[in-house]
This record gives C-alpha cells, sequence and structure tokens, in this order.
C-alpha cells in the first residue's frame, strides 16, 4: 500500500512538473512573438521598379514632401533620400519608413542593396504597383564599379526591396517646431526616429497636466494641435504606424519654446 501510495505521489510530482515546463514554455513562446511584433524588418524581398531623380550624383529632393527641409542635405539622410509612390508614401504616412532596394540587373548592378529613407513623394509614378524614384547617388551604388553612369542611363529598372529598420547612430528623437506655431497652434516634425520610422499617432501633454492631447496628421510627417493657449513645457508621446511601438519623452520642449527651433530627446526606440 505505502509502495503504490509512493508511485501516485510521483506519478502526479512528474505530471505537475511536465504542467509547470510546459505553461513556462508557453509563456516563452507568447512573450517572444510579442517581440517579434514590434520588429519592423522584413525578410522577404518584394519586387517593384525605380527610377532616379535630381543631380547624378546628388541627394535628390531639396526639401521635399514630408517636411524634411534642410535634413535631406546633410548626413544621416544624405544620398539615401527615396521618394514614394502612393503604395508607400501612403499621403505621408509612410514618412520616414526606411526600405532595402537591390537592382536585378546582373549584368550592370552589384547584389548590394542601397538603404534608402521615405522624404518624398513622388506624385506621377504608377499607383498599381510599387514604385521608388531615388537620388541620383542612391540609384548609382546599386551598379557595379564604373557603371554608375550606365545604370542611370537605362532610366526605369526593375528591383526587389524589403522594409529595414531605420538606424541613426548617435542620434536621438528631435522635434522640430515648425514656422507659424503659436500657442494656438502648434505643430511639430519628428526626426531621426530609429526603428519603424514611421509615425501613426502623437500626442502632447501640457505642463503640470495628466492628459494626453491627440495631435492631428497634418501633411507629411507633420503633426498639429489647434487650441490653447498650450502652456509649455510640453511632453510628447509617439506611437508608430507599423508595430505601434510607444515613447514618450517628458518636457522635451521648453516653456520658452519658439517657431524653427529644434529640441532633442534623450531617448529613441534602438
Amino acid at each position: 500500500m505505502a509502495e503504490n501510495t509512493m508511485q501516485l505521489r510521483l506519478g502526479l510530482s512528474g505530471l505537475f512538473l511536465s504542467f509547470f515546463f510546459s505553461l513556462a514554455l508557453t509563456v516563452l513562446v507568447v512573450h517572444a512573438q510579442g517581440q517579434i511584433q514590434h520588429h519592423v524588418s522584413d525578410p522577404h524581398w518584394y519586387p517593384g521598379t525605380a527610377t532616379w531623380y535630381g543631380e547624378p550624383e546628388g541627394d535628390g529632393s531639396t526639401g521635399g514632401a514630408c517636411g524634411y527641409g534642410s535634413l535631406v542635405d546633410v548626413r544621416p539622410l544624405r544620398a539615401r533620400v527615396g521618394a514614394a509612390g502612393p503604395i508607400l508614401f501612403m499621403n505621408g504616412e509612410g514618412c520616414g519608413a526606411c526600405y532595402k532596394v537591390k537592382c536585378l540587373d546582373e549584368g550592370i548592378c552589384t547584389r548590394r542593396a542601397v538603404t534608402v529613407i521615405i522624404t518624398d513623394e513622388c506624385p506621377g509614378c504608377p499607383s498599381d504597383r510599387t514604385h521608388f524614384d531615388l537620388s541620383g547617388a542612391a540609384f548609382g551604388r546599386m551598379a557595379v564599379a564604373g557603371e554608375n553612369g550606365q545604370l542611370r542611363n537605362r532610366g526605369e529598372i526593375p528591383v526587389i526591396y524589403r522594409r529595414t529598420p531605420c538606424k541613426y547612430p548617435g542620434k536621438n528623437i528631435a522635434f522640430h517646431v515648425n514656422e507659424g506655431s503659436t500657442e494656438y497652434w502648434l505643430s511639430i516634425l519628428v526626426e531621426f526616429e530609429d526603428g519603424d520610422g514611421d509615425i501613426g499617432s502623437m500626442h502632447i501633454k501640457e505642463a503640470r497636466s495628466t492628459e494626453w492631447l491627440a495631435m492631428n496628421h497634418l501633411w507629411g510627417a507633420n503633426w498639429c494641435i489647434i487650441g490653447g493657449p498650450l502652456k509649455g513645457p510640453f511632453s510628447v508621446r509617439l506611437t508608430t504606424l507599423s508595430t505601434g511601438r510607444t515613447l514618450s519623452a517628458t518636457d522635451v520642449i521648453p516653456t520658452n519654446w519658439s517657431p524653427k527651433a529644434t529640441y532633442t530627446s534623450r531617448l529613441n526606440f534602438s
């Protein structure tokens, strides 16, 4: 009888341990899946087409439809500029997203992909397929050595592309207060956003307030809020479009803020 009781206890213990490890494994898998959902990188390549614009070795647009202004002419955006057709531009919601683009013509192109940042719109580009209009410099970098000019002479070329995380080493997210902003109409442009690069929603919180106020998508990568008088310092909360990641920068825009000024946070998504 004692032996049977001992075997029963051992059996129950084994079942309990098996259940415990199964539950723990399930929790780990669910946790891992949650982490994967917050990773914007896509291992799959998709077909598309590409052209180029601007100077042959130039940086592409001056400014552009996303509103980044002179940032497109300096590093880290310089020569990585890409205008996108309607499928990727998405009326400005695609601004800031990063892609790897690779030429398919093995006779003139390397296997190396170029990484481009969506900073502009290509209004005349086709709406029935994915199309990139790259800076002359980015387009030429897909060619084998010495064939940059010949590749640009091809005009439109077939490419493959995939989404990739944006990387701005040494940079934190910055908030540029757009010209014309007042205490009753505040417009903000977000710069150097690692990871997703795109923005799904923005909120601000006034000084000594607990309420997050939703901002409206204005155009490109610009957001605004109408109200007031709005009192700084302002905290800003970002939510990315692609994966819904959220980041809050406390009191990042000071009390004595001014239009055309840029205020850098101590945070980024990476």
